[in-house]
């Protein structure tokens, strides 16, 4: 009962958190409705009024761009633990784009993994894990360099201790891109601290940076990179970093009038900590929301 009732604390706050976003820019967003919400490049609508699936990829590779999206990504860890067993994580990741002024927008991105964890023997732990959220502050009308910067939170929303962190924290959050031709390429890095939480769980002080190269052809399909490599300061040396190297390839299309993006990616840990995975197989599914 005091772990459900931890839980409906920490999700009471985050929901206060998006409630005070949502409320902050309610006046604003009536003063740019009139307005495009962000810059777009050479977004193209065939006779149907439907946009060019090869700039609806694009779009969806920018963090950043006016694009409400709804991903379902899961990743599994193989090779976890001494006994090189499975770990499988589903991130359900709505990004949300707020415009907030004239000039400017508030992309809001969170992040709430569903886990299943190998635990010694045949066992498994599943639930829930630490609820992340990032708002990225971004120019309407950026140059050829697109950029946001923001706070990122960790709320400790897991369901069981061996899933999360049972800290709160909280850093900031740096986001780079630029488009050009074909080509979507950029990175995104954050730093996170814990600030409160359980006294008698190891502190967070935890780094992440993922690269993305995307080439694109103009009828949907793609070729990705996006790895996500992460780096625990708190760990002793020689454990910190997790560095995968892969790729893979991706495709937008529709399913009736609703545009889809599904891609799949396969990394390998060139350099991870003890029991860690060495292979990494990615699947997405998003659902893609264009004005």
């Amino acid at each position: 009962m005091y772990r459900f009732a931890i839980l409906r604390r920490n999700l009471g706050i985050a929901l206060a958190v998006g409630l005070a976003f949502s409320g902050s820019t309610a006046f604003a967003q009536e003063d740019a409705e009139d307005e495009d919400l962000h810059y777009q490049e050479d977004i193209d609508y065939n006779h149907d009024g439907v946009v060019d699936e090869g700039d609806l990829a694009r779009a969806a590779q920018n963090p950043v761009g006016d694009l409400i999206s709804l991903p379902f990504q899961n990743n599994m860890n193989f090779d976890v633990g001494p006994a090189d067993r499975t770990q499988n994580i589903l991130n359900i990741q709505p990004v949300w784009p707020i415009g907030i002024s004239k000039n400017w927008n508030l992309i809001t991105r969170t992040i709430l993994p569903v886990i299943s964890q190998p635990a010694p023997g045949s066992d498994r732990t599943f639930g829930l894990g630490d609820l992340n959220f990032t708002g990225f502050f971004s120019p309407k009308m950026p140059g050829k360099v697109i950029w946001g910067v923001g706070p990122a939170l960790v709320f400790p929303t897991a369901t069981d201790d061996v899933l999360g962190s049972e800290k709160f924290s909280i850093g900031p959050s740096f986001v780079a891109l630029t488009m050009p031709g074909s080509w979507v390429i950029g990175a995104l890095a954050s730093n996170v601290w814990s600030v409160a939480g359980d006294d008698e769980r190891a502190d967070v002080n935890s780094f992440l940076v993922q690269y993305f190269v995307n080439y694109n052809y103009p009828s949907g399909w793609y070729l990705t990179s996006a790895p996500i490599i992460t780096s625990n300061w708190e760990a002793d040396s020689g454990e910190k970093w997790t560095v995968p190297f892969g790729g893979g390839i991706g495709k937008v299309f529709r399913i009736g009038r609703q545009p889809m993006n599904v891609n799949t990616q396969v990394f390998y840990n060139v350099k991870t900590p003890t029991n860690g995975a060495r292979w990494q197989w990615r699947f997405q599914i998003q659902l893609l929301f264009p004005k």
